[in-house]
Order: C-alpha cells, then sequence, then structure tokens
C-alpha cells in the first residue's frame, strides 16, 4: 500500500469535534457506531436549515437552492463512486433501505426461488431477507469458518445453481472485520445468474469503495458513518433498479433514485451529504491531488490515503493484543486484510469493560452490535458480547497509545 505522508492535525482540524471542549478528554473508538461530522457537512447542514428549510425545487431562491444542493449531493456521490447521477438514492437508514429492497423482492421473485445470505452479517442485511421465506423464497446460509470468521467463496460455490436470484454478503462484518473479496464474489454470483447486494456499511468509512469497478448490482452504506448526516445511502444498477416493482409513490415509478424511496426524503439531510464530497475533495486536494483529477480519481486516491493511514494506526494496536492470553481478537489479526474494526471476545461479559474505559476517557462499545448470529457461530456468548474498538483514518498515534494503556488496565 502507498500513500503519501498522511497530515493527520490538518485531517482532524475539518472535524468540529476535535476543538469542542466537552471532548477534549475522550477519545472516540466507537466509530463503527457512528463517526464525527466532518465541518462541511455541519455547515451545509446549518445553512438549509437556517436559510433553506421550505419545500424544494419551487421557483424562489431559497426552494430553489436547496433543490439544486440536493441534486449536488446526489451528482458528486455518485461520481466519487464510480456510478450514474440516478443510481444513487438516500433512505432514512440503510436497515430501512433493505427493507424496502427486501419488500420489491418479495414481489419481483417467486416461491421456490432461492436467496443466499450469511452469517456474518449485521442483522440489517440478513434479517430482511431471510424474512422472505414466509413467502416460499429460499433462503441458503453461506456460513463462515467458526473459528476464524472468514467467508470461504468455495463454500458459496457450493450454494449457487439456477434457483439463486440474490446473494447478499458484507464488504466487512461489522465484528468480523475481515475485507471480502467483492469483484471475486460477485463475478461468481453473476456467472450463475444472481444478483448481488453488498453491504458497505463497516467498509465505506475506510475509503469509498468504487462501486462501479466493484460490480455488485446494489451497494449499501450509511452516511453517519462515512462523516455526515444520518442517512443511508444506495446504489442500484439502474436495469434491476427499473426491473423490481416500483415501492414509491407512483408518480414517482419512473425516476429510479425515487422508486425505492416510499416517504419523501430528508431534504435537509440529503443536501448536507454534499459535504462528505467536500471532505474527500479537500483530502485529496491537501494530499496533493490536482483539482482538475476526475471524481472518481479522487475519491480512489483518498480511498487508499485512508487506508495507508489505518493500516499503519492498526500496527501497533494488533502487536499489543496479539500475545494476550485473555482476549480473543475475532476475524484475521492481518492489518492489510481486514478494517480498522476490532471485536474482543473477552470471556465474560464486555459492557462492564466498555464502561470501564469509559472512565479513563475512551469511548468504546460492549454487546453484540446487532451481529448476533455471527457471534454465535464464532462461539461467543450472546450474554457476553464482545469489546469493540473502532477507528479511521482521523485518530491519532497518542489517542491509539493512550487506548492501549487503558486496556492493559481494564483487561
Amino acid at each position: 500500500m502507498t500513500a503519501p505522508m498522511f497530515d493527520t492535525d490538518h485531517v482532524r482540524s475539518l472535524f468540529p469535534a476535535f476543538s469542542a471542549p466537552e471532548l477534549a478528554d475522550l477519545v472516540h473508538f466507537e466509530n463503527a457506531g457512528g463517526s464525527y461530522a466532518c465541518g462541511f457537512v455541519i455547515d451545509r447542514l446549518t445553512r438549509f436549515y437556517r436559510t433553506r428549510k421550505m419545500q424544494p425545487y419551487g421557483a424562489a431562491a431559497p426552494t430553489r437552492l436547496g433543490g439544486e444542493e440536493m441534486d449536488e449531493a446526489r451528482t458528486r456521490l455518485a461520481a466519487l463512486l464510480g456510478i450514474a447521477r440516478d443510481e444513487l438514492s438516500f433512505g432514512p437508514s440503510t436497515t430501512q433501505n433493505t427493507y424496502v429492497l427486501a419488500q420489491a423482492f418479495r414481489q419481483f421473485l417467486s416461491p421456490g426461488e432461492a436467496i443466499v445470505v450469511t452469517n456474518q452479517d449485521h442483522e440489517a442485511n440478513t434479517g430482511p431477507w431471510r424474512r422472505l421465506s414466509q413467502d416460499g423464497i429460499e433462503i441458503r446460509e453461506w456460513k463462515m469458518d467458526p473459528a476464524t470468521g472468514h467467508l470461504d467463496p468455495e463454500k458459496l460455490a457450493d450454494l449457487l445453481d439456477e434457483d439463486v436470484r440474490l446473494v447478499c454478503f458484507p464488504h466487512a462484518s461489522n465484528v468480523v472485520g475481515e475485507v471480502n473479496p467483492v469483484v471475486e464474489i460477485t463475478a461468481m454470483a453473476h456467472a450463475a445468474g444472481a444478483f448481488v447486494c453488498v453491504d458497505g456499511v463497516s467498509y465505506a468509512p475506510h475509503g469509498l469503495p468504487d462501486i462501479g469497478s466493484l460490480g455488485p448490482d446494489i451497494y449499501l452504506f450509511s452516511a453517519y458513518k462515512t462523516y455526515g448526516p444520518h442517512q443511508g445511502i444506495m446504489a442500484i444498477r439502474r436495469e434491476l433498479g427499473m426491473l423490481l416493482p416500483n415501492q414509491g409513490h407512483v408518480f414517482n415509478g419512473d425516476t429510479l433514485y425515487k422508486r425505492f424511496t416510499p416517504a419523501g426524503p430528508d431534504h435537509a439531510q440529503v443536501a448536507a451529504c454534499a459535504g462528505i464530497a467536500d471532505y474527500i475533495d479537500a483530502l485529496a486536494a491537501h494530499h496533493g491531488v490536482a483539482g482538475d483529477a476526475q471524481p472518481a480519481a479522487r475519491g480512489a486516491f483518498v480511498h487508499d490515503l485512508m487506508r495507508q493511514r489505518e493500516f499503519e494506526a492498526m500496527l501497533p494496536l494488533l502487536d499489543a493484543l496479539k500475545d494476550r492470553n485473555d482476549v480473543r481478537l475475532l476475524g484475521p489479526a492481518d492489518a492489510e486484510s481486514r478494517a480498522p474494526t476490532l471485536a474482543l471476545d473477552l470471556g465474560r461479559p464486555a459492557e462492564p469493560v466498555a464502561a470501564a474505559l469509559a472512565e479513563k476517557g475512551i469511548i468504546a462499545g460492549g454487546g453484540d452490535f446487532y451481529a448476533g448470529r455471527a457471534l454465535s457461530a464464532m462461539g461467543v456468548k450472546r450474554e457476553n458480547g464482545v469489546l469493540r474498538l473502532s477507528f479511521t483514518h482521523y485518530t491519532s498515534d497518542a489517542e491509539i497509545a493512550k487506548l492501549i494503556g487503558a486496556l492493559d488496565t481494564v483487561l
């Protein structure tokens, strides 16, 4: 992995949280539950509520500008993701977006046809699909290795046949952390005649993916974990999106990005999502990318920049954990093959340990994180859960060191 020297101080200056006095003594290691919002997003959201808070797309200047800002968010994010503008849509959350998709597939599929899901997933990308068994859809489970949490593509091959219409899996699990080979898995599923739905919620915060190159038919992630407001973002290929039954208002049926949004969009939060693109452009420019570079190139550069920084930050933490006999790290101990979301099986309830860390200024999480199927498959007691430590590119070396010191004390 190669990238220019990462300017941590500059990056942190773009997040108001790092200058907030009430947060000065706290270190954020629960980013998998939601990252800090960058200043660009906060500024856009504030401006919308101050001067645009009315029905958008009208003739008067404030309403016209509000609509233009919503369109800007869709246009710029789609370009960064390598997809067409109308292939990107917003919803109240990724869970809600997945539920709406599942209803569309419920109408689209026939009894006896099959969907493949995994037991590595967050419940949002497995529960809605599993419920379709009530309508006669066969649900096939692609099981991960119970010792390592690894999803073996060869095991998927055993599940694929002409009855499988959809394969659903995570880009990275929110507890296992391993980055799954989306291109390889997608190619296998497409060769078998199946569509592909990827849950990118736990991957996208570590660098927006080039969805166009990865190839899935559906890719889902959450803006509030990619430094933005509380919105779910969905990319869906036009061919599939127009094939599935419309789930929106009847008069929106011909507009791809409205077909899977039953309720009206949150105007202010959609508009504020353009701030995510502002942030990525600012990182690219500060680290040497010319302003006239194509959006996909800027996005790819920042993706690699973030991943390189997180790789370097993970190394001391993984080194500190690997020799401990009082914790079990779920997923790979290799920094290059995982996202910086580390779940630790302590063999005892994790929530009290998270509370002990909080007393030392460390914000971490304890519980099952809606990944109960994955934890059970790996032999973690549901009542214990795991201690989850998750960070992003804006986490400093000093914060990593503070976490390691605190872990030594509480464990």
